[in-house]
Protein backbone atom coordinates (compact mmCIF):
# COMPACT_ATOMS: atom_id res chain seq x y z
CA UNK A 1 0.00 0.00 0.00
CA UNK A 2 1.61 3.79 -0.84
CA UNK A 3 1.48 5.81 1.88
CA UNK A 4 1.20 9.40 0.49
CA UNK A 5 -0.86 12.12 -0.45
CA UNK A 6 -3.53 12.59 -3.02
CA UNK A 7 -1.75 14.07 -6.24
CA UNK A 8 -2.80 17.64 -6.03
CA UNK A 9 -2.97 17.78 -2.32
CA UNK A 10 -0.88 18.91 0.85
CA UNK A 11 -0.18 17.76 4.44
CA UNK A 12 0.33 21.31 6.81
CA UNK A 13 2.78 20.59 9.38
CA UNK A 14 2.48 23.41 12.37
CA UNK A 15 5.28 25.69 11.27
CA UNK A 16 2.56 26.34 8.14
CA UNK A 17 -0.39 26.11 9.91
CA UNK A 18 0.06 28.86 12.39
CA UNK A 19 1.03 31.46 9.86
CA UNK A 20 -2.90 30.11 7.40
CA UNK A 21 -4.26 30.47 10.81
CA UNK A 22 -3.22 33.77 12.01
CA UNK A 23 -3.89 35.34 8.30
CA UNK A 24 -7.07 33.90 8.23
CA UNK A 25 -8.02 35.20 11.51
CA UNK A 26 -6.80 38.39 10.36
CA UNK A 27 -8.29 38.78 7.20
CA UNK A 28 -11.86 37.52 9.25
CA UNK A 29 -11.42 40.34 11.54
CA UNK A 30 -11.09 42.45 8.34
CA UNK A 31 -14.58 41.35 6.40
CA UNK A 32 -16.16 41.55 10.07
CA UNK A 33 -15.38 45.05 10.78
CA UNK A 34 -17.08 45.82 6.95
CA UNK A 35 -20.13 44.05 8.43
CA UNK A 36 -19.78 41.27 6.48
CA UNK A 37 -21.61 37.61 8.81
CA UNK A 38 -20.42 34.20 8.71
CA UNK A 39 -21.88 31.38 6.19
CA UNK A 40 -21.06 28.24 5.96
CA UNK A 41 -22.54 25.62 3.06
CA UNK A 42 -21.85 22.39 2.39
CA UNK A 43 -18.29 21.34 0.40
CA UNK A 44 -20.21 19.43 -2.49
CA UNK A 45 -23.53 19.96 -4.31
CA UNK A 46 -25.81 18.59 -6.64
CA UNK A 47 -24.02 19.14 -10.00
CA UNK A 48 -26.63 20.31 -11.86
CA UNK A 49 -26.43 23.54 -9.17
CA UNK A 50 -22.70 24.21 -10.00
CA UNK A 51 -23.21 23.14 -14.55
CA UNK A 52 -26.04 25.71 -14.61
CA UNK A 53 -25.04 27.53 -17.81
CA UNK A 54 -25.38 30.86 -15.24
CA UNK A 55 -22.45 29.23 -13.15
CA UNK A 56 -19.08 29.34 -14.37
CA UNK A 57 -18.58 28.06 -17.25
CA UNK A 58 -18.22 24.99 -19.46
CA UNK A 59 -14.23 25.63 -19.23
CA UNK A 60 -14.38 24.97 -15.20
CA UNK A 61 -16.96 22.34 -15.24
CA UNK A 62 -14.10 20.21 -17.09
CA UNK A 63 -11.81 20.42 -13.88
CA UNK A 64 -14.63 19.56 -11.52
CA UNK A 65 -14.94 16.42 -9.39
CA UNK A 66 -18.33 14.81 -9.97
CA UNK A 67 -19.07 11.44 -8.32
CA UNK A 68 -22.88 9.64 -7.76
CA UNK A 69 -24.23 8.71 -4.17
CA UNK A 70 -25.70 5.75 -3.20
CA UNK A 71 -29.20 7.26 -4.16
CA UNK A 72 -27.72 7.70 -7.50
CA UNK A 73 -27.93 11.58 -7.27
CA UNK A 74 -25.30 13.24 -9.04
CA UNK A 75 -23.36 15.51 -7.24
CA UNK A 76 -19.71 17.26 -7.12
CA UNK A 77 -17.28 19.08 -5.03
CA UNK A 78 -17.78 22.68 -5.51
CA UNK A 79 -15.23 24.58 -6.83
CA UNK A 80 -15.57 27.79 -5.79
CA UNK A 81 -17.39 29.62 -2.78
CA UNK A 82 -19.83 31.93 -4.88
CA UNK A 83 -22.02 29.06 -7.02
CA UNK A 84 -22.94 27.82 -3.77
CA UNK A 85 -23.62 31.23 -1.98
CA UNK A 86 -26.15 31.91 -4.80
CA UNK A 87 -27.77 28.96 -4.35
CA UNK A 88 -28.05 29.99 -0.87
CA UNK A 89 -29.46 33.00 -1.80
CA UNK A 90 -31.98 31.79 -4.75
CA UNK A 91 -32.93 29.23 -1.60
CA UNK A 92 -34.13 32.08 0.80
CA UNK A 93 -35.59 34.73 -0.51
CA UNK A 94 -36.76 36.46 2.46
CA UNK A 95 -33.74 37.76 3.49
CA UNK A 96 -33.33 41.01 3.69
CA UNK A 97 -30.97 42.69 1.65
CA UNK A 98 -28.42 43.73 0.82
CA UNK A 99 -27.47 40.88 2.73
CA UNK A 100 -23.50 40.40 3.57
CA UNK A 101 -21.57 37.46 4.07
CA UNK A 102 -18.38 36.05 4.34
CA UNK A 103 -17.01 32.22 4.17
CA UNK A 104 -13.73 30.43 4.17
CA UNK A 105 -13.03 27.46 2.96
CA UNK A 106 -11.89 24.27 0.57
CA UNK A 107 -12.87 24.20 -2.84
CA UNK A 108 -11.70 21.68 -5.60
CA UNK A 109 -10.64 21.59 -9.14
CA UNK A 110 -9.18 18.83 -11.16
CA UNK A 111 -7.33 20.53 -13.24
CA UNK A 112 -3.25 20.20 -14.13
CA UNK A 113 -1.09 20.31 -11.31
CA UNK A 114 1.97 22.70 -11.66
CA UNK A 115 3.89 24.60 -9.15
CA UNK A 116 1.49 26.64 -6.72
CA UNK A 117 -1.61 25.22 -8.40
CA UNK A 118 -3.36 22.53 -6.55
CA UNK A 119 -6.51 20.54 -6.96
CA UNK A 120 -8.08 21.45 -3.23
CA UNK A 121 -7.22 24.89 -1.78
CA UNK A 122 -8.71 27.64 0.47
CA UNK A 123 -10.43 30.42 -0.38
CA UNK A 124 -11.49 33.58 2.02
CA UNK A 125 -14.70 35.53 0.08
CA UNK A 126 -16.98 38.34 0.74
CA UNK A 127 -19.85 39.35 -0.88
CA UNK A 128 -22.48 41.44 -0.70
CA UNK A 129 -26.14 40.69 -3.03
CA UNK A 130 -28.96 43.01 -3.04
CA UNK A 131 -26.95 46.34 -3.97
CA UNK A 132 -26.46 47.71 -7.62
CA UNK A 133 -24.50 50.90 -6.41
CA UNK A 134 -20.94 51.21 -7.12
CA UNK A 135 -20.94 52.25 -3.72
CA UNK A 136 -20.56 48.09 -2.98
CA UNK A 137 -17.84 47.71 -5.80
CA UNK A 138 -15.89 50.14 -3.75
CA UNK A 139 -16.04 48.69 -0.03
CA UNK A 140 -14.79 45.52 -1.58
CA UNK A 141 -12.02 47.34 -3.27
CA UNK A 142 -11.28 49.21 -0.18
CA UNK A 143 -12.08 45.80 2.36
CA UNK A 144 -8.94 44.48 -0.08
CA UNK A 145 -6.79 47.47 0.54
CA UNK A 146 -7.35 46.92 4.32
CA UNK A 147 -6.28 43.19 4.28
CA UNK A 148 -3.00 44.36 2.17
CA UNK A 149 -2.33 46.62 4.86
CA UNK A 150 -3.14 44.59 7.67
CA UNK A 151 -1.12 41.21 6.77
CA UNK A 152 1.65 44.40 5.25
CA UNK A 153 1.36 42.93 1.76
CA UNK A 154 3.26 45.12 -1.04
CA UNK A 155 0.38 44.88 -4.00
CA UNK A 156 -2.17 46.55 -6.47
CA UNK A 157 -5.62 46.20 -7.33
CA UNK A 158 -6.52 46.06 -11.08
CA UNK A 159 -9.56 46.99 -11.99
CA UNK A 160 -11.55 46.95 -15.42
CA UNK A 161 -15.29 46.61 -16.00
CA UNK A 162 -16.93 43.48 -18.33
CA UNK A 163 -19.26 46.00 -19.86
CA UNK A 164 -16.09 48.29 -20.69
CA UNK A 165 -14.62 45.16 -22.54
CA UNK A 166 -18.16 44.65 -24.47
CA UNK A 167 -17.87 47.82 -25.82
CA UNK A 168 -14.85 47.67 -27.02
CA UNK A 169 -15.60 44.51 -28.82
CA UNK A 170 -18.62 46.80 -30.67
CA UNK A 171 -16.34 49.45 -31.79
CA UNK A 172 -14.03 46.75 -32.94
CA UNK A 173 -16.93 44.97 -34.94
CA UNK A 174 -15.80 41.52 -33.33
CA UNK A 175 -18.84 39.42 -33.84
CA UNK A 176 -20.90 38.57 -30.79
CA UNK A 177 -19.59 34.41 -31.44
CA UNK A 178 -16.19 35.46 -31.12
CA UNK A 179 -16.22 37.69 -27.86
CA UNK A 180 -15.53 35.05 -25.77
CA UNK A 181 -12.55 34.01 -27.50
CA UNK A 182 -10.77 37.70 -28.07
CA UNK A 183 -11.23 38.49 -24.63
CA UNK A 184 -9.53 35.50 -22.95
CA UNK A 185 -7.06 36.39 -25.67
CA UNK A 186 -6.40 39.82 -24.45
CA UNK A 187 -6.21 39.04 -20.71
CA UNK A 188 -3.11 37.22 -21.77
CA UNK A 189 -1.61 40.57 -22.24
CA UNK A 190 0.92 40.91 -19.70
CA UNK A 191 1.96 37.22 -19.84
CA UNK A 192 2.41 37.14 -23.52
CA UNK A 193 2.76 40.96 -24.89
CA UNK A 194 1.23 42.84 -27.76
CA UNK A 195 2.65 40.76 -30.13
CA UNK A 196 1.84 37.50 -28.65
CA UNK A 197 -1.92 38.26 -28.41
CA UNK A 198 -1.67 39.37 -32.28
CA UNK A 199 -0.76 36.05 -32.93
CA UNK A 200 -3.46 34.84 -31.30
CA UNK A 201 -6.13 37.13 -32.52
CA UNK A 202 -4.92 36.62 -36.24
CA UNK A 203 -6.43 33.82 -35.94
CA UNK A 204 -9.90 34.49 -34.67
CA UNK A 205 -10.70 38.02 -36.45
CA UNK A 206 -9.97 40.13 -38.84
CA UNK A 207 -6.83 42.28 -39.35
CA UNK A 208 -9.15 45.79 -39.19
CA UNK A 209 -10.31 44.74 -36.14
CA UNK A 210 -7.35 43.50 -34.08
CA UNK A 211 -5.98 47.04 -35.41
CA UNK A 212 -9.20 48.86 -34.21
CA UNK A 213 -8.73 46.76 -30.66
CA UNK A 214 -4.88 47.62 -30.13
CA UNK A 215 -5.95 51.44 -30.69
CA UNK A 216 -7.50 50.63 -27.04
CA UNK A 217 -5.22 48.45 -25.46
CA UNK A 218 -3.05 51.11 -26.10
CA UNK A 219 -4.88 53.99 -24.44
CA UNK A 220 -3.14 54.68 -20.81
CA UNK A 221 -6.34 56.22 -18.77
CA UNK A 222 -10.01 56.17 -18.34
CA UNK A 223 -9.56 59.82 -19.55
CA UNK A 224 -7.85 58.49 -22.47
CA UNK A 225 -10.91 56.29 -23.21
CA UNK A 226 -13.46 58.46 -22.72
CA UNK A 227 -12.14 60.47 -26.03
CA UNK A 228 -12.98 57.38 -28.27
CA UNK A 229 -15.88 55.98 -26.37
CA UNK A 230 -17.43 58.70 -24.78
CA UNK A 231 -20.86 57.64 -23.57
CA UNK A 232 -19.35 54.16 -22.34
CA UNK A 233 -21.06 53.08 -19.19
CA UNK A 234 -18.04 50.72 -17.93
CA UNK A 235 -16.18 54.22 -17.91
CA UNK A 236 -18.87 55.32 -16.25
CA UNK A 237 -18.89 52.66 -13.72
CA UNK A 238 -15.25 52.55 -13.17
CA UNK A 239 -14.23 55.78 -12.80
CA UNK A 240 -17.22 56.13 -9.98
CA UNK A 241 -15.50 53.29 -8.12
CA UNK A 242 -11.90 55.28 -8.35
CA UNK A 243 -13.37 58.12 -7.26
CA UNK A 244 -14.78 56.63 -4.14
CA UNK A 245 -11.48 54.53 -3.38
CA UNK A 246 -8.99 57.63 -4.31
CA UNK A 247 -6.06 55.42 -3.89
CA UNK A 248 -2.98 54.57 -6.32
CA UNK A 249 -2.84 51.15 -5.47
CA UNK A 250 -6.37 51.23 -7.75
CA UNK A 251 -4.88 50.97 -11.49
CA UNK A 252 -7.66 50.89 -14.61
CA UNK A 253 -6.62 47.80 -16.58
CA UNK A 254 -8.03 47.90 -20.18
CA UNK A 255 -6.62 44.21 -20.70
CA UNK A 256 -8.28 42.54 -17.96
CA UNK A 257 -10.91 40.19 -18.12
CA UNK A 258 -10.89 37.40 -15.41
CA UNK A 259 -11.84 34.18 -16.70
CA UNK A 260 -15.05 33.39 -15.50
CA UNK A 261 -18.02 33.56 -17.20
CA UNK A 262 -20.59 35.42 -14.54
CA UNK A 263 -19.56 38.94 -14.52
CA UNK A 264 -21.58 42.04 -15.80
CA UNK A 265 -19.65 44.55 -14.33
CA UNK A 266 -17.16 45.62 -11.92
CA UNK A 267 -14.43 43.19 -12.63
CA UNK A 268 -10.84 43.57 -10.35
CA UNK A 269 -7.46 41.72 -9.33
CA UNK A 270 -5.02 42.22 -6.73
CA UNK A 271 -1.54 41.06 -7.27
CA UNK A 272 1.50 40.88 -5.45
CA UNK A 273 4.68 42.69 -6.57
CA UNK A 274 6.38 40.48 -4.77
CA UNK A 275 5.64 37.08 -6.56
CA UNK A 276 4.14 38.98 -9.21
CA UNK A 277 1.39 36.51 -8.49
CA UNK A 278 -2.71 37.26 -8.38
CA UNK A 279 -3.57 36.52 -4.59
CA UNK A 280 -7.42 37.79 -5.00
CA UNK A 281 -9.32 38.69 -7.68
CA UNK A 282 -13.31 39.31 -7.93
CA UNK A 283 -16.21 41.61 -9.59
CA UNK A 284 -19.88 41.97 -9.84
CA UNK A 285 -22.34 39.26 -10.96
CA UNK A 286 -25.95 40.66 -11.29
CA UNK A 287 -27.12 37.95 -13.51
CA UNK A 288 -26.35 34.83 -11.57
CA UNK A 289 -28.64 34.53 -8.68
CA UNK A 290 -31.91 35.89 -10.48
CA UNK A 291 -31.08 33.18 -13.01
CA UNK A 292 -30.83 30.22 -10.71
CA UNK A 293 -34.81 31.30 -9.10
CA UNK A 294 -35.49 32.32 -12.72
CA UNK A 295 -36.93 35.85 -11.67
CA UNK A 296 -35.42 38.93 -12.26
CA UNK A 297 -31.59 40.63 -11.13
CA UNK A 298 -29.82 39.73 -7.81
CA UNK A 299 -27.19 42.62 -7.82
CA UNK A 300 -24.17 41.02 -6.22
CA UNK A 301 -20.56 41.98 -6.14
CA UNK A 302 -17.75 39.95 -4.77
CA UNK A 303 -14.03 38.98 -4.15
CA UNK A 304 -12.31 35.74 -3.39
CA UNK A 305 -8.64 35.84 -1.53
CA UNK A 306 -6.26 32.51 -1.77
CA UNK A 307 -5.58 31.20 1.76
CA UNK A 308 -2.09 29.79 -0.28
CA UNK A 309 -1.00 32.47 -1.71
CA UNK A 310 -0.94 34.62 0.87
CA UNK A 311 0.71 31.97 3.22
CA UNK A 312 3.74 32.25 0.44
CA UNK A 313 3.20 36.01 0.26
CA UNK A 314 3.72 36.97 4.23
CA UNK A 315 5.68 33.87 4.70
CA UNK A 316 9.14 34.41 6.95
CA UNK A 317 12.64 33.00 6.81
CA UNK A 318 12.15 31.57 10.55
CA UNK A 319 8.40 30.24 10.70
CA UNK A 320 7.18 29.41 13.86
CA UNK A 321 6.93 26.04 15.00
CA UNK A 322 4.21 25.89 17.98
CA UNK A 323 1.83 28.09 19.46
CA UNK A 324 3.25 27.56 23.08
CA UNK A 325 4.26 30.41 24.30
CA UNK A 326 5.80 29.10 27.27
CA UNK A 327 6.98 25.56 28.40
CA UNK A 328 6.84 24.14 32.23
CA UNK A 329 9.33 21.72 32.89
CA UNK A 330 8.46 20.07 36.35
CA UNK A 331 12.00 18.86 38.45
CA UNK A 332 9.66 15.78 40.25
CA UNK A 333 6.50 18.30 40.97
CA UNK A 334 3.99 17.20 38.80
CA UNK A 335 1.04 17.70 40.21
CA UNK A 336 2.49 21.30 41.78
CA UNK A 337 3.68 21.99 37.84
CA UNK A 338 0.08 20.91 36.46
CA UNK A 339 -1.85 23.26 38.72
CA UNK A 340 0.59 25.83 37.49
CA UNK A 341 -0.22 25.12 34.04
CA UNK A 342 -4.30 25.10 34.40
CA UNK A 343 -2.95 28.86 36.25
CA UNK A 344 -1.30 29.80 33.23
CA UNK A 345 -4.04 27.90 30.86
CA UNK A 346 -6.68 29.80 32.81
CA UNK A 347 -4.66 33.43 32.26
CA UNK A 348 -5.03 32.67 28.22
CA UNK A 349 -1.34 31.67 28.44
CA UNK A 350 -0.70 29.04 25.29
CA UNK A 351 1.49 26.99 27.59
CA UNK A 352 2.21 23.04 27.62
CA UNK A 353 4.35 20.92 30.02
CA UNK A 354 7.08 17.89 29.83
CA UNK A 355 5.14 14.75 30.81
CA UNK A 356 7.69 12.21 30.06
CA UNK A 357 9.75 13.09 32.99
CA UNK A 358 12.84 13.89 31.26
CA UNK A 359 15.81 15.67 31.94
CA UNK A 360 16.88 19.55 32.12
CA UNK A 361 19.20 19.56 29.52
CA UNK A 362 16.69 17.47 26.81
CA UNK A 363 13.33 19.39 27.98
CA UNK A 364 15.76 22.79 27.07
CA UNK A 365 16.40 21.51 23.52
CA UNK A 366 13.20 20.67 23.21
CA UNK A 367 11.49 23.89 23.86
CA UNK A 368 14.90 25.08 21.62
CA UNK A 369 13.85 22.62 18.65
CA UNK A 370 9.88 23.71 18.79
CA UNK A 371 10.88 27.50 19.01
CA UNK A 372 9.09 27.74 22.13
CA UNK A 373 10.13 31.37 23.70
CA UNK A 374 9.88 30.58 27.69
CA UNK A 375 10.45 27.89 29.96
CA UNK A 376 9.25 27.28 33.50
CA UNK A 377 11.94 25.66 35.92
CA UNK A 378 9.51 24.03 38.66
CA UNK A 379 11.85 22.32 41.46
CA UNK A 380 11.29 21.90 45.68
CA UNK A 381 13.54 24.94 46.00
CA UNK A 382 11.42 27.14 43.77
CA UNK A 383 8.26 25.88 45.19
CA UNK A 384 9.66 26.84 48.77
CA UNK A 385 10.25 30.26 47.94
CA UNK A 386 6.82 30.81 45.88
CA UNK A 387 9.22 31.63 43.10
CA UNK A 388 9.61 29.88 39.81
CA UNK A 389 12.02 29.85 37.23
CA UNK A 390 11.43 31.67 33.90
CA UNK A 391 14.18 30.83 31.34
CA UNK A 392 14.25 33.74 28.12
CA UNK A 393 14.89 30.96 25.48
CA UNK A 394 16.18 33.81 23.42
CA UNK A 395 18.83 35.57 25.40
CA UNK A 396 18.87 33.07 28.39
CA UNK A 397 17.75 35.54 31.03
CA UNK A 398 16.99 33.71 33.66
CA UNK A 399 14.64 35.64 36.76
CA UNK A 400 12.77 34.13 39.69
CA UNK A 401 9.31 35.27 39.78
CA UNK A 402 5.65 34.41 41.28
CA UNK A 403 3.16 32.88 39.00
CA UNK A 404 1.48 35.93 39.36
CA UNK A 405 4.20 37.81 37.57
CA UNK A 406 5.02 35.18 35.23
CA UNK A 407 1.48 34.99 34.00
CA UNK A 408 1.37 39.50 33.65
CA UNK A 409 4.25 39.05 31.73
CA UNK A 410 3.48 36.30 29.36
CA UNK A 411 -0.11 38.02 28.45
Amino acid sequence: MAVDVVKGTRDFPPEVMIIRQRIADIVRKVFESYGFNPLETPTFEYYETLASKFAGGSDILKETYKFTDQGQRELALRYDLTVPFSRFIAMNPMLRLPFKRYQIGPVFRDGPIKSGRYREFTQMDVDVVGSSSMLSDAEIIQLTLDVFRKLKIDAIIKINNRKLLDEMMEYSGIPGEKRASVILSIDKLEKIGLEGVRKELEKIISASSITKLFELLNLKSVNDFKKVLPSSQGLKEIEEVISYVKSSKVIFTPSLARGLSYYTGTIFEGLSEKLSSSICAGGRYDKMIGNLVGRGDYPAVGISFGLDILSEVVKKDSAEKSVVKVYVIPIKTQKESFDILKRLREASVNSDMDIKEKGITKNLDYADKYGIPYVIIVGQEELKKNKLKLKDMKSGKEEFLSIEEIIKKLQ
